[in-house]
Parts: C-alpha cells; sequence; structure tokens
C-alpha cells in the first residue's frame, strides 16, 4: 500500500519529536543526576552535625529529579486520573503500597500521581529489580536508600534477609513514610503463565489480568515496620514511652493501574512521545495495617484476595471504561491529577542552572591547577 504524503508528513513529524525528546532527556540527565550527586557531597558535614535537615534537603532534590521524569510524560499528553480512595488523607502517615505491575511506565506513572501528595515523594523508599541498579538513575536510587531485589528462587531467602537488615538500618534513620512495592515479581507478560499454571495447580482463581502476589517482601516489611500494639495483641508497657516511639507502618494502600485497551506505557514511550496522548486510571484502596493478619498463611490469602479484587476491577475498567463504584454507592467518582507547568519548568530550570554552575566550578579549578 502505498504511503501519502500526509502520512509520509506525520511519521516524520513523529520521528522528529521523538528525536528532540531524546536529545532533551540526555541532556536533563547530565545535569540533573551530576547536580543531585554533587549538592549531596557538598551536603556531608550538615549529615554528620543534623543527620534530619540532610535527609530533608536530599528529600526535596530527590523530588525534584522524578518530577523531571514525570514532566517527560505530561508534557507528551500522558495524563492520570484517580479513582476510589483519597490517599492524600494518609499522606503523613507510614504506609506499604502494593502495586499491579505490567511494564516499566507503571513506575513513571507513580512517579507522577504521588507529586501532589504532600511528602510523600521525599520520604518514599521503593523496591525494585536490581536490575535498575545499572540503570542511569540507579546512583540517584542508592543515595536515597530504596532497596534492589534480585529475583528467583536461588536468591529468595538471602534477599528477604537483606531487605530486612536494609528497612532497620535506613527506613526510620531517614524518616521514610511510604514504601512501594510489586508483589508480583516481575511484568505481566512474563508471569502470567506460571501464574496461571500455579493458580490451577492450587485450585485458585484464573487470573489474566494480574499475576498472584509473591509474599516474602511484604510479610518482612510489615514483620519489620508494624508497631507491634497495632498487629495483633496491643504490646505492654507505659503508654507514654509508647507515644514518643515512631507509630509505625499504619496503612497498606492498594493501588491498580490500568492502562487504556489494556496497552501499557513503557519507558521507552514515556521518554519518546510517540504515542498519541493518553490517560492512565489509577485505583486505590486503604487498608488499615490493623485488619491485615501477620500469620504467613492468613496473610498469603489475605494478599491473594487483593489481587483476585484487582482482576475484578480492571476486567470491569477494560469493558465499561471507568472502574466500578465503591460498595453501597451508585457511582464511582475519579479525580483529574494535574501538575503545574510553571513548576515543572522551574524544577527543569533549577537542574539545568546547577548543571552550569558546577560546570563553572570545575572550570576555575581546572585553570587553578593547570
Amino acid at each position: 500500500m502505498a504511503v501519502t504524503l500526509e502520512q509520509a508528513q506525520r511519521v516524520g513529524c513523529v520521528c522528529l519529536k521523538a528525536l528532540f525528546r531524546f536529545a532533551f532527556m540526555v541532556a536533563n540527565n547530565l545535569v540533573a543526576i551530576p547536580s543531585y550527586v554533587l549538592y549531596l557531597i557538598m551536603l556531608q558535614p550538615l549529615r554528620v552535625l543534623d543527620s534530619q535537615s540532610f535527609w530533608y534537603i536530599e528529600g526535596v532534590l530527590f523530588k525534584w529529579l522524578l518530577a523531571m521524569v514525570a514532566s517527560w510524560g505530561w508534557w507528551a499528553g500522558y495524563t492520570v486520573v484517580e479513582w476510589g480512595d483519597d490517599v492524600n488523607a494518609v499522606s503523613e502517615d507510614e504506609a506499604m503500597v502494593l502495586v499491579n505491575h505490567q511494564a516499566t511506565g507503571d513506575v513513571c506513572t507513580l512517579m507522577m500521581c504521588l507529586q501532589d501528595k504532600g511528602t510523600v515523594v521525599r520520604q518514599m523508599m521503593w523496591l525494585m529489580d536490581h536490575i535498575f541498579k545499572y540503570t542511569n538513575f540507579g546512583i540517584v536510587s542508592l543515595i536515597h536508600g530504596d532497596f534492589f531485589i534480585r529475583q528467583g528462587r536461588a536468591y529468595r531467602d538471602q534477599q528477604l534477609v537483606l531487605l530486612k537488615e536494609h528497612l532497620e538500618k535506613y527506613y526510620r534513620s531517614r524518616n521514610r513514610k511510604w514504601i512501594v512495592l510489586f508483589p508480583e515479581g516481575g511484568f505481566l507478560r512474563k508471569r502470567r503463565e506460571t501464574s496461571q499454571a500455579f493458580a490451577k495447580k492450587c485450585n485458585l482463581p484464573f487470573l489474566k489480568h494480574v499475576t498472584l502476589p509473591r509474599l516474602g517482601a511484604t510479610q518482612v516489611i510489615l514483620e519489620t515496620l508494624v508497631a507491634p500494639q497495632e498487629n495483633g495483641t496491643p504490646a505492654g508497657g507505659d503508654a507514654v514511652i509508647r507515644e514518643s516511639k515512631p507509630k509505625g507502618l499504619q496503612w497498606v494502600i492498594d493501588a491498580t493501574i490500568a492502562y487504556p485497551r489494556g496497552e501499557p506505557l513503557d519507558i521507552q514511550t514515556w521518554i519518546l512521545g510517540y504515542r498519541q496522548p493518553m490517560v492512565t486510571h489509577v485505583h486505590y484502596r486503604i487498608f488499615p495495617v490493623k485488619d491485615v493478619p501477620a500469620e504467613p498463611e492468613a496473610l498469603t490469602h489475605w494478599l491473594y484476595q487483593r489481587f483476585i479484587e484487582k482482576e475484578d476491577l480492571l476486567t470491569h475498567f477494560y469493558e465499561t471504561g471507568a472502574f466500578p463504584p465503591p460498595q453501597g454507592q451508585t457511582k464511582a467518582i475519579s479525580r483529574e491529577m494535574t501538575l503545574s507547568n510553571l513548576w515543572l519548568v522551574g524544577v527543569q530550570s533549577f537542574a539545568f542552572l546547577s548543571g552550569g554552575m558546577w560546570y563553572c566550578i570545575f572550570q576555575y579549578f581546572y585553570h587553578c591547577l593547570f
């Protein structure tokens, strides 16, 4: 079939835009990530004198970096509509966020939709596949204190021990609030067949839009971060003493990401912007951690139920284009998530100005030395 002039022009325009966006992303990374590292190197004396202030500043810089990633999608027209519970109500509390995983764009979507949730982004910890350690953003996540988990049965027990040690060392010392993980342990397309075979063997529901989650990381997080009085029998002792300690993990937030027609965004699309503008939908449900069972078998059942419910939510969404209303209500209410273009431009400008400043400083010292 012959290609018309109009089609050729359209393809050329998309390619040119993608090339420009890629060049901007590369430049953005070349100035923003080194600047983040250099600022924190310069602030090491503050880390010794006042670690709380140091991690506050680090958190602000980290949020700005994630805002830059969010801006790449926002300016391409990849927006977010939110459904279900309003997580702003628990943004200052400690919470574990369970998210279904379809593609690399899931992380970018979360980076965008959590930007307007108070202090969440600067005080959150991510659990991600170890391969991300070797990406351009790996050094940032390492400094911030995210945990890179290696998948595979051979590594499972060791990784859970390392996760527990990591949480005990970094979570409270850096004043983290939310911890985000993908319990499925991989992308939907890679795990669906194995999950369905396991479900058939164990007489569990057949799932198409999610896979059965893994228990390990969720159990370690609950065991490590939940205060004793919040999960099971209340701890004894003086109430005044307990109030002086961290409240511990208080909520579990079940986040379900849905893409139109079930076609997820990947990081390449997010960067290059070659797909037409689209809306990603995120549905939240909030559970008090005191209602989450601690015993492994009961916790496994509870976790499976959450993902079976995700399957129902996604089935309804793909059939109707909307999530179902909450129980007892007749209509589901959606909220369009927005970002300020002026703020995004300010963050990007700060990154490039910082890059220019560091370049001038290095040039000055280079000429002084040589």
